[in-house]
């Protein structure tokens, strides 16, 4: 994998993935920035989110539940101190479907945080406080 980063101005940023996707970073205003992208450590979080949904949903469908919907509700608290590290992740999957059985939602989450989630797995072996939880709706 690859990417690459190009400062912009002030403390805007424009990553070009490997893919050849592009997203925008910027900072707030009280750090130089003009507001105009997500901040750096928000894409961690948005990452993380998006590579346990990639799983939970491979897994579900898998087992061929009838899923028409899931959200990644991810929440993240960060350490008073310069690196501000995150010290704590909590991802809450809202997974919406016909007769989900519950047996199998749960199994794509833990399986997700504990198996095969790169992003989940990486950060807490950092040292980063890892948690999941599911609602069935």
């Amino acid at each position: 994998m690859r990417a690459v980063i190009k400062w912009v101005d002030g403390v805007m940023f424009l990553g070009e993935s490997g893919s050849g996707h592009s997203v925008v970073m910027d900072g707030a205003p009280e750090q130089g920035g003009r507001n105009m992208g997500v901040r750096p450590m928000e894409m961690l979080l948005l990452g993380l989110g998006g590579c346990a949904s990639y799983d939970v949903i491979a897994m579900l469908k898998k087992s061929r539940q009838q899923l028409v919907d899931c959200r990644a509700e991810v929440e993240a608290e960060r350490v008073d101190a310069v690196p501000a590290v995150f010290s704590k992740i909590h991802i809450k999957f809202i997974v919406t479907g016909k007769d989900l059985k519950e047996s199998q939602v749960k199994r794509a989450v833990d399986l997700s945080a504990e198996k095969y989630c790169s992003a989940s797995i990486m950060l807490g072996a950092a040292g980063v406080v890892m948690s999941h939880s599911y609602e069935i709706q």
